[in-house]
């Protein structure tokens, strides 16, 4: 009976983990959890300075890439993914968003029945363990522990947001709370100075249970079907193909790239693209792999007159005394992702709730830690992030070792290319607002020469990364398309069920690690049969004369 067990979970990542935990409390349930990657006890995972390091590493994520992108100038875009216990959450930036509570009304708006904020809402404070303390909207009591870095020590944060309300912009003290739009403070996934991992919080907890079986280095094969009811999994490890059977369910936490094509490997999914793949079709499933989507962003980049950025810092000797004060006593610049203060805006009147991100960095340089240029800058990231272009991941082959062929089809459609032309409008002006006076030097990119719009879509399709949140390739819903019901099933297979990010049907403004938590705490009851926990009853800030401006401090 050693390879019998009653839930089996493919993949430890951020919902993964989160299952393991939840559906093993019991110690009648038998839980086996797969994961392709291994340990995740590097220092690099651990120090939030280094996060660059995790998410380029072959060892750590899957280094996909699109095809070539059609409206991105044929670029193909690197799309990591985590390969290591805690998945994403382990090489992510640790950005804390949970969204705006819009979104997740847009989500039983899209069929997602019992996933409006409300509802959702409580499954978020139970994760969370709020540096500030518990309260209406945040909680206190979680594993997940989120705070505000080294408290916006650097003045240039804390100058973004005065440059924001000087622009006619509202602040918030709080995002995550009552009022996602305006400007202030932001959150990380940091507890005690160390990377706040699903692994770390959810998983090193309980490894020691022993109705928990966790096996790393394992490749997912196929899900095993008697007829149209999932019965178990086939994996390889060692080089050795194995199976192993779930008397209740088959739970899929692969992610919006590996969930997908776990699905189409074992023969669930498009007829026409399981045929042209060579895979038998065991269950029609069109919606498997569509609907893909992500957040794109770009840089917008200054010199800065003063000598305060962290370009003064990346020096062989200075990263080493980072390290050691680091290594010593888990704080200072080794202990912060250095986003610490953000905004949340809409693009244009008539957009009821934020469509842009900003994540505010006293410095000037790209996520591998290359720096722009010689000399102090800082930068503001910004993404128009509630794109209406969609992607598919469809599988190339029935080998399970060669990846799904992945097209975001990113800026296809017209009006995410005119969300990015207010992108680089709307952040000029902010940035030079009077309040950057004795900092904002020459800008360096886009550069003052970008002005038309002809220019600035030019520069986008050139300028433009991904802000790594891909997602909503398993929508949930009860549509032709939707691929899980409202209770995390496969239409049509019995004992089957995707608990991950590409099970939202549509992308938040936002950060995705939180929400992909907020689903597994939330699907964790559903599985067990458990009642939902209360529903919330607060208020959520919308701006009053959304209609008719753009911009208001009226919220």
């Amino acid at each position: 009976m050693s390879n019998h067990y009653d839930y089996i979970i493919v993949g430890a990542g951020s919902a993964g983990c989160v299952l393991a935990n939840r559906l093993s409390e019991d110690s009648n349930n038998r839980v086996l959890l797969l994961e392709t990657g291994g340990s995740d006890k590097s220092i690099f995972i651990k120090m939030p300075t280094a996060l660059s390091i995790p998410m380029n590493s072959d060892k750590y994520a899957w280094q996909f890439h699109t095809q070539p992108e059609p409206h991105l100038d044929n670029r193909e875009m690197h799309c990591p993914r985590g390969k290591v216990l805690g998945g994403s959450s382990s090489i992510n930036g640790m950005v804390y968003v949970r969204g705006h509570a819009k979104d997740f009304d847009e989500w039983q708006q899209h069929g997602a029945n019992g996933w409006d904020y409300q509802s959702c809402l409580p499954y978020f404070q139970k994760a969370e363990s709020f540096y500030l303390g518990e309260n209406t909207y945040r909680g206190g009591k979680g594993p997940l522990g989120v705070n505000n870095g080294n408290e916006m020590q650097n003045p240039l944060y804390r100058t973004f947001i005065k440059a924001g309300v000087q622009a006619g912009y509202a602040s918030t003290d709080d995002y995550n709370a009552s009022q996602q739009e305006g400007f202030g403070p932001m959150h990380m996934t940091v507890k005690d100075g160390v990377r706040s991992s699903a692994s770390r919080e959810y998983l090193d907890p309980v490894k020691s249970r022993s109705n928990l079986t966790i096996i790393t280095g394992a490749l997912a094969q196929r899900v095993i079907l008697d007829g149209k009811k999932a019965t178990g999994i086939e994996y390889k490890v060692n080089g050795d193909v194995k199976t192993a059977h779930a008397a209740k369910d088959v739970v899929l936490s692969a992610g919006p790239i590996g969930s997908p094509h776990i699905l189409q490997l074992s023969g669930i999914g498009d007829t026409q693209a399981l045929e042209n793949a060579g895979v038998e079709v065991q269950h029609h499933l069109p919606g498997v792999g569509q609907n893909l989507q992500d957040h794109l962003e770009f840089y917008f980049q200054y010199k800065c007159k003063q000598p305060i950025t962290l370009n003064g810092k990346l020096g062989i000797v200075s990263k080493g005394l980072i390290g050691a004060r680091w290594l010593l006593t888990r704080s200072g610049l080794g202990a912060t992702n250095h986003f610490e203060s953000c905004a949340f805006i809409r693009s244009k009147p008539g957009v009821e709730w934020p469509d842009i991100q900003y994540h505010f960095l006293p410095a000037a340089m790209r996520y591998d830690g290359r720096s722009a240029f010689a000399g102090h800058g800082f930068q503001v990231h910004v993404g128009h992030n509630k794109p209406k272009s969609r992607g598919s991941v469809t599988i190339a082959s029935a080998n399970p070792e060669q990846p799904p062929t992945i097209l975001f089809n990113y800026l296809e459609h017209q009006d995410d290319i005119e969300g990015f032309r207010a992108c680089v409008r709307l952040t000029r002006d902010i940035i030079e607002q009077n309040a950057f006076d004795e900092y904002r030097d020459e800008e360096i990119q886009p550069g003052k020469h970008i002005q038309t719009d002809e220019e600035i879509d030019a520069f986008v399709r050139q300028a433009v990364e991904s802000a790594y949140h891909p997602s909503c390739s398993c929508k949930m819903g009860e549509d032709d398309m939707a691929v899980v019901n409202s209770n995390t099933q496969v239409h049509g297979i019995e004992g089957l069920r995707v608990v991950d990010s590409s099970i939202f049907p549509t992308v938040p403004n936002g950060n995705l690690n939180a929400p992909t938590i907020m689903v597994a705490e939330k699907a964790a009851d559903i599985i067990l049969g458990k009642d939902p926990l209360q529903k919330s009853d607060v208020n959520v800030a919308i701006t009053k004369n959304w209609q008719e401006t753009q911009r208001s401090t009226e919220i």
